[in-house]
C-alpha cells in the first residue's frame, strides 16, 4: 500500500524539515507486522514528494492475530497486506510522529502554515457507498478525486471492487492533512486490526480536535473509529458535543427491533405498514422513489417489483444495515438491479443526491431522533430534497396501553426517543407542511380502537 504527500510550496524541499526525513535518504522502519519504507520520488525547489510504502508480513499477522479474519482461512486470505487501513495509520503515527503532531525544529512557522498539498492513497478500501469518500473528506476543504478499480479488468461486466485510488488536494497544514488521513482511513475500511479501548477514545478526541465536532458525518466517524463499542461511542460524543444526541449507529438494529416486532406481530402491523406505504407511492404515480432510513430493504423489496418505479434509492446511516440490504438484493434480475442504488448518509444534513425525486418514505424513522434534531431533518428533507410526495409513518402512543406486556409509559422500541399521540403528530405535520409549502393528510395503520385509534399513523405530504 502506498501513501504520498507532495507540495509545490517553495522551496518545496522544506517538506523534509516538516517530515523530519532527509530527502536524500531512504528511511526504513520495522513495525512488527511489516516494514515501512519512506523516501522522496521527487525533491526539487519547485516540487517535493514524500512517499510511504507499507509491506505487511501475512505470517506475522496470523502469528500476532492481527489479520482481522473470522476463521482459519480468513486469517490468511484477506486484504490486510494490500489495502490502506489502520495498519497504515499506525505506520504514519510511528514513522512521522513529529509531522503528525505539527512540530518542526527548523521550520515551525511553516508547520503552522497552510500550504498547497496533494495526497494520494492506493488502494483504499471503502466499506459502504463509494460516495462516502467525498462525504468524509469534502467537508474538510479538499478536492477529492476517486479512481474506482474493476474486480477484473478483463471482465468489466463484473463491476467494481470495494477499493479506490484516492487523490486529495487543497491548501492545508501538513499536520491537518496527515491527521485527517490517520483518522479517516480506518473509518472507510470500517475495521481495525487491534483492540479498541479507552486509549482509542482519547486518541480520537486528540486527533479530532478542531474539526471532528462540526463534521457532518461526525457520528459515523466516531462509531466506525471506535468499532461501534457503545459505551466508548457515547462517551466520545458526550465530550465532543455534550448537548447533542448519541449516534444513530449505536444499537444492533436486528436485536433492537425484536421487542417492537413481538408487540406488533399479532396485527401483522409491520407488513401492513409497508404494504400501505407501497400502495400510497403507487397511487402517487411515482417513478423515482427514496426510501429514507431503508434498513435492510424491506420496503425497497416491495417497490422494486413495480414496473412503474424506474429508480429506487435507499439511504441508511448504518453500514451494517446497508450490508444486509446489499445481500438481500444481490440476486436480483439485472433489469431490477439497475433500478436500485443504496447510499450511506444521514438524514439531518442537506444532500444533493436526494433532490428531484417523485416520492420519499420515512417508515418508522423520525421517532429514532432526539426531538431537538428534528428541525435539521425538516430542513434537509422538506426544505432541500423536496420530493413531490413525502410519506411519514410513526407509532401512535395513544394505542400503547392496549399492547400486552408493554409497561405503562414505555416505548415500543429501545431506541425510540419519543412516541407521539395522534394529536402531537398532526400538530407537527401541519406545521411542517405550512412552513415548507406542502399539503398534508393523516391516516391510521392497523386495527383501529374506538378510543385509542390505530396502532400506527401515517402523514402523506404532497406539493
Amino acid at each position: 500500500m502506498l501513501l504520498s504527500v507532495a507540495t509545490t510550496h517553495r522551496p518545496a524541499t522544506d517538506l523534509g524539515f516538516l517530515l523530519h526525513k532527509n530527502p536524500a535518504r531512504v528511511h526504513e522502519l520495522d513495525l512488527g507486522f511489516g516494514q515501512a519504507v519512506m523516501f522522496y520520488p521527487e525533491a526539487s525547489a519547485e516540487r517535493c514528494e514524500f512517499a510511504l510504502t507499507l509491506d505487511i508480513d501475512p505470517v506475522a499477522l496470523v502469528r500476532g492475530r492481527q489479520g482481522g479474519g473470522d476463521g482459519p482461512l480468513d486469517q490468511y486470505v484477506n486484504d490486510r497486506p494490500y489495502a490502506a487501513s489502520s495498519f497504515l495509520s499506525v505506520a504514519l503515527a510511528r514513522g512521522i510522529r513529529e509531522a503528525l503532531a505539527g512540530r518542526s525544529r527548523e521550520r515551525q512557522d511553516l508547520a503552522d502554515t497552510a500550504i498547497p498539498l496533494v495526497a494520494r492513497v492506493a488502494p483504499l478500501p471503502v466499506r459502504g457507498a463509494s460516495e462516502l469518500v467525498e462525504r468524509l473528506f469534502g467537508p474538510l476543504g479538499y478536492a477529492v478525486e476517486i479512481t474506482p478499480h474493476p474486480l477484473d479488468p478483463a471482465r468489466p461486466d463484473w463491476g467494481t471492487a470495494p477499493y479506490v485510488s484516492l487523490r486529495l488536494s487543497g491548501i492545508a497544514r501538513l499536520a491537518d492533512l496527515l491527521t485527517h488521513l490517520y483518522v479517516l482511513m480506518p473509518v472507510l475500511d470500517d475495521r481495525k486490526h487491534y483492540f479498541v479501548g479507552d486509549d482509542e477514545l482519547e486518541k480520537l478526541l486528540a486527533r479530532g480536535e478542531g474539526w471532528l465536532a462540526a463534521h457532518p458525518e461526525r457520528d459515523l466517524i466516531v462509531a466506525r473509529f471506535l468499532k461501534r463499542r457503545g459505551f466508548l461511542v457515547r462517551s466520545a460524543l458526550a465530550r465532543l458535543v455534550p448537548d447533542e444526541a448519541e449516534p444513530e449507529e449505536r444499537l444492533d438494529p436486528a436485536r433492537a427491533e425484536a421487542a417492537e416486532t413481538a408487540l406488533e406481530r399479532p396485527q401483522r402491523l409491520h407488513e401492513r405498514r409497508l404494504d400501505r406505504v407501497a400502495a400510497l407511492i403507487a397511487k402517487a404515480g411515482a417513478g423515482r422513489v427514496l426510501d429514507l432510513g431503508c434498513g435492510d430493504g424491506k420496503l425497497v423489496a416491495r417497490l422494486i417489483r413495480d414496473p412503474a418505479v424506474t429508480e429506487i434509492v435507499g439511504v441508511e446511516v448504518s453500514s451494517q444495515e446497508l450490508a444486509r440490504a446489499d445481500a438481500r438484493f444481490s440476486d436480483l434480475p439485472e433489469l431490477q438491479k439497475r433500478k436500485l442504488k443504496l447510499l450511506q448518509g444521514s438524514l439531518i444534513y442537506r444532500d444533493t443526491r436526494l433532490r428531484g425525486f417523485d416520492a420519499a418514505a420515512l417508515v418508522e424513522v423520525i421517532e429514532h431522533f432526539e426531538p431537538d434534531r428534528l428541525p435539521h431533518l425538516e430542513r434537509a428533507l422538506f426544505g432541500d430534497a423536496r420530493p413531490r410526495t413525502l410519506i411519514v409513518t410513526t407509532p401512535n402512543r395513544d394505542h400503547n396501553e392496549l399492547f400486552e406486556g408493554l409497561p405503562a409509559g414505555a416505548f415500543r422500541h429501545p431506541d425510540h426517543r419519543f412516541e407521539w399521540s395522534r394529536r402531537e403528530f398532526e400538530v407537527w405535520g401541519r406545521r411542517v407542511a405550512a412552513e415548507h409549502g406542502y399539503a398534508v393528510r393523516f391516516e391510521g395503520v392497523g386495527d383501529a380502537h374506538s378510543v385509542h385509534g390505530a396502532p400506527g399513523q401515517i402523514a402523506v405530504f404532497t406539493r
